[in-house]
């Protein structure tokens, strides 16, 4: 029988950086902490000890396909040799990987981020008469891989609803306490009035209508928008900076955990106004519960799910993601109602301290892992925790 002391712990991910909020400062943290020996196997430049993870870099791909080949086979090549008790993954392109290392016997995790098949059909990178073939592909090779690997661990409740409930946990993105909290926080009446986004800037993650509305917004409330991510295509930056609400935009780049605390620390309103695309709808966006973590009040999708959340603890106000007024009009009324926008944020903030937070999460995953290298074979569902 292994134990917490002695089992060695493999992540294994070609396609995100080596200290991903999930992956490293959530998942793999946590695990060192409890006493696993915890390696992280990712693109990097060199080998490198971090909170007690040590990360095994392999050469960061040139391509999508040399990332999906070369790189793949690079990590199935330091995985194996690393021998370990259990083997977690996080990219669908790292199924051929899980299969290779179960037929060496070795435990094997899928860590399922996203609902893959959904989120392809709106990958504008792949011609739109092949998304469905792919989609329907994919769908097909995760549920043969779910029967063949040892556990799956999702990011929602709804994407775990697709794999088999004995051997699957719903492991939430939900923030660490205090985390973002700003070194300098700025007492919330004297803020700038300065609406936030912080991740992936995307067409289908509201992009256009962000900036379409802050052109709406009266000039006497002498709003900015601040933006901190990076562009997906690159391009879109370009065609977004010839929009006229550019004007009004703060372009920050990528940020670093600390530096992404000190513009929060900032902000007045922080906006997640992603499209009602079908990987999005029954989505649980990080930056949201981020957002509510340092109190201040959220401009979000009105989807059912969040619509719970939201007004399940009175953070925000929802809206309409495709309709740039309708967005002005909750920035406007919040920048305006100071006090009220106040109160929404310490609503968010003590809805995460009670229900939306890390440490619940990591307690379910350091389960799961208790009973995979127990070697039981049934799995109590008060351990699985398919509760949001």
């Amino acid at each position: 029988m292994a134990t917490l002391k002695k089992a060695k712990i493999v992540h294994l991910t070609s396609v995100h950086r080596p200290f991903d909020i999930r992956i490293f400062v959530k998942e793999c943290r946590a695990l060192a902490e409890a006493g696993y020996d915890v390696v992280l196997i990712a693109p990097h430049e060199h080998e490198v000890v971090v909170d007690g993870v040590h990360i095994r870099g392999v050469p960061n791909p040139d391509s999508r396909w040399t990332r999906m080949t070369r790189t793949a086979w690079q990590i199935y090549r330091v995985a194996l040799a690393e021998n370990a008790q259990l083997y977690h993954f996080h990219d669908p392109e790292l199924i051929p990987v899980g299969m290779l290392l179960k037929l060496h016997g070795k435990k094997v995790v899928y860590d399922v981020h996203e609902d893959v098949p959904r989120q392809i059909l709106g990958k504008y990178w792949i011609p739109r008469w092949m998304r469905g073939l792919i989609a329907k592909a994919t769908e097909i090779v995760e549920t043969v891989g779910a029967r063949v690997f040892d556990g799956i661990v999702t990011a929602t409740p709804a994407i775990a609803k697709r794999f088999p409930s004995e051997k699957t946990v719903s492991v939430q993105n939900f923030p660490i306490p205090g985390e973002l909290r700003s070194a300098e926080p700025h007492p919330y009446a004297e803020r700038p009035n300065l609406a936030i986004y912080i991740g992936g800037i995307e067409a289908n993650r509201g992009i256009r209508e962000m900036v379409q509305a802050m052109t709406m917004l009266s000039e006497t409330l002498d709003a900015r928008l601040l933006l901190a991510g990076s562009f997906d295509p690159p391009e879109l930056e370009k065609e977004v900076g010839q929009m006229p609400g550019w004007k009004y935009v703060d372009f920050a780049g990528w940020k670093s955990r600390e530096e992404v605390g000190e513009l929060l620390g900032r902000a007045r309103v922080g906006i997640v106004a992603l499209y009602p695309a079908p990987n999005y709808i029954e989505a649980h966006p990080i930056k949201l519960y981020e957002y509510m973590s340092v109190g201040i009040p959220v401009v979000a999708s009105d989807f059912p799910l969040w619509r719970e959340i939201v007004e399940g603890s009175g953070c925000g106000i929802l809206v309409d993601p495709l309709d740039p007024s309708n967005m002005a009009n909750a920035m406007a009324w919040l920048l305006d109602h100071p006090q009220e926008a106040e109160v929404m944020g310490k609503c968010g903030q003590e809805a995460v301290r009670m229900q939306y937070n890390w440490p619940a999460q990591a307690a379910k995953l350091k389960s799961f892992y208790q009973l995979l290298l127990d070697e039981k074979k049934d799995i109590p569902q008060i351990a699985l925790g398919h509760t949001p």
